[in-house]
This record gives C-alpha cells, structure tokens and sequence, in this order.
C-alpha cells in the first residue's frame, strides 16, 4: 500500500534523513504522491520537513539504469511501482514510524513539562526572597589569628565599625545579629574571636580555587585572593602590605591600622557583593579570562542572568554600575541606563546602554531593575 503525507509528515517531524539515501528519500516522496513530480517540488517537499540537506535537483543525474526512480523527457521525477527498493522504502517509513510513535508514548506532555518548570520557578523565586532577608555581615581583623583590631561592615547598609583589642565582646555581640558572616579564613577568624556560629552561615572569602594550569607544560598560575579581587573590582592594591600593618601595630598607630584595615574591608565587601551578582568571581592574568564559581552564593539567588532576563521579559530597564568597584558612599553613582536585547539564541541576552553601546556582563559590578 503506498505511503501517505501524514506518514511522511509523523515519521520525519523529529528526526534526520542523514542516513538515508537521496533516492529513498525520493521514492518515498513520489510514492506518496499520485502523479510524476518536478524536482524542485521534490526538493521543496523535503526541506520542509527536515534541515539536513539530503536531497538536490541534481541528485537525477546519478541514478543509473534500473533505478526505483525515473527521470521523464520532460524532467519530472516518476517512481517505479515494482521497484524492490519501493516496498523497502514503505517498510523502512512504517518502522520509524512504529519508533516515532513508541516514543511519543514515553515522551512527558509538553503541558507538564511548563507546568513543572513553572513550578520550580516558583519555589526558586520564593526561596531567593527568604535568602535576601538574610542580615549579611563582613570582618576582618588584624592579626587573623589573635584580633587586636576588627572591622565590622553591614553588608545592606554599608556601616563600618571598627572595634579595638578591648571591644571584642561588643564584636561577639554584633556578630550575633546576623545570619550570615564573611571573611577571610572565616572559620579561623571566628575561633580567634571565641564566637560560635551556631546555624549561621559561613562564607569563605578566600579562592575557591587555589591554581591554574596554563599550558601543556605545568606551568602553573597560583591563584590569590587578592589576584581575583583585581579581576573582579578592578582593585590593584585591595589588601595593605603586611610588613606596614606589622609596623603599624608595633608603633601603636592605631589611626594608620584602622584606616588601612578599613579600605581592606571595603574592597573585600566590593568583591563579595561582585560574587553574589555573578554567582562567580573573575580571574585575569595575562592571557587569562575566566569566572570560578563563588561558593557563598545560593543558586536560587538572582544574580545578573536573572536580573536581564527579568527586564528583557517585562520590557523594563536596569541601572548599572561597571569597571571598577562602585565608591563607597554612594555606590549607585556611577549608574547608567541600560536595556537587554536578544542575542539571536533562544534564551541568550546582552546589555546595551542608552547610547546603544555593548556592556560586558562581566564588568558589571551592581545591577538593580529600574521602576517601572
């Protein structure tokens, strides 16, 4: 029994015709068709249903003598009936056709498969806002390992105190108010303290990768934190030197060690907020341009990625600030107007300021959708 148009259409709608020959693919066409067709309609009928090309207008001038398809005195495409290679053809359509349809079975619906997504969405959405009430706070001391002066920074405000060797017990204190604490050597920092974090979340400021491989020789690239704060914030000098702190702290010029001890805090803040934003932090090293993932932020989190494509959604525009670290003042100074267009891939977005000019996502060190 011949083939139909239906089964052609079922049985070549998901898959490709790469291994199939172009004399096949013809006959199996010509069979579902009552009368001689031209190659081009032949062609035409193929490519609408597959983007492989399979089939030419020249593929006529390669089949020999005894074919399953004829070519006519006036060009069109005639199929032989009692070729073998037609009942092969109509056998080998059926049979995809069996799998076409034992799939589908298996296949979930296309209604639920939103469905669920929706609903992971959801639940992801809920869970970002429970993470953003979390209070949020940065230290850092001088010396790690026995604090004689801490800087104690709420991350949502941005208020920096800065405690002496005989306020630790107000530190202890503050530090009881938050649900989430970051430092470096976070863990070491807080024994030093005698502070128990209890179920408080910890996050570690240090690389969450050590090194780096950089070619087929071994040669290798030690990664540092403050190597990664540059590549993020953009801070060439983010941490004062040891040797001055040491100074600093043997003559006694506590002014000089706080004030230094300050700026630490204030970059360590900057690339902190830069992971949270990126849900990575950025390495640049010669050659080198890469994110490594920063382990203290959630991935339900709404970082940059979900900031655009939210503002691509609803047509809405963000703020951003990019290039280096935002000032501590008043971070939002350097903001500019920015859209999210398509970048031509299903999900794929990009940045544009309000002058049309391009905005590398990675530069961007605060973002925030703009009311609308």
């Amino acid at each position: 029994m011949p083939l139909t148009i239906a089964e052609l259409d079922e049985a070549w709608r998901e898959t490709g015709l790469h291994s199939w020959s172009a004399q096949r693919v013809t006959v199996c066409i010509l069979d579902a068709h009552p009368q001689p067709m031209a190659p081009d309609d032949v062609v035409a009928f193929v490519k609408e249903r597959t983007q492989w090309p399979v089939l030419s207008v020249r593929a006529g001038e390669h089949w020999q003598r005894g074919a399953a398809v004829r070519v006519l005195e006036d060009g069109r495409w005639a199929i032989v009936p009692e070729h073998p290679w037609v009942r092969s053809a109509r056998k080998a359509v059926r049979d995809r056709l069996v799998l076409v349809r034992r799939w589908s079975a298996m296949r979930p619906d296309p209604a639920d498969i939103q469905a669920n997504f929706r609903a992971w969405e959801e639940r992801r959405a809920a869970h970002d806002a429970e993470l953003g009430k979390l209070r949020r706070v940065l230290v850092h001391a001088y010396p790690p390992n026995a604090p004689q002066a801490v800087v104690v920074v709420d991350i949502a405000s941005r208020e920096l105190t800065t405690y002496g060797p005989h306020e630790l017990d107000r530190v202890r204190g503050r530090l009881g108010e938050y649900d989430v604490i970051a430092a470096l050597e976070v863990r070491l920092l807080l024994r030093a303290l005698a502070f128990d974090p209890g179920l408080r979340q910890q996050a570690e400021l240090g690389p969450p990768q050590k090194s780096k491989t950089l070619n087929r020789s071994g040669r290798t690239l030690r990664i540092t934190t403050p190597l990664l704060v540059w590549g993020s914030c953009g801070i060439g000098r983010p941490f004062g030197d040891e040797k001055r702190l040491r100074g600093y702290f043997a003559a006694g010029e506590t002014t000089k060690l706080h004030r230094r001890l300050e700026a630490d805090a204030k970059a360590l803040v900057a690339y902190y907020q830069y992971g949270r934003l990126h849900h990575a932090v950025r390495l640049r090293w010669g050659f080198l341009d890469e994110m490594i993932p920063a382990p203290w932020v959630h991935q339900d989190e709404r970082g940059l990625h979900g900031l655009v494509r939210e503002a691509y959604d609803g047509g809405r525009e963000l703020e951003v600030v990019s290039g280096s670290a935002p000032g501590w003042k008043d971070p939002w100074a350097r903001a500019r107007r920015c859209r999210a267009l398509s970048d031509g891939s299903p999900y794929g977005r990009r940045l544009v300021d309000d002058e049309g000019l391009p905005v590398d996502d990675r530069d961007v060190q605060l973002a925030r959708l703009r009311p609308g």
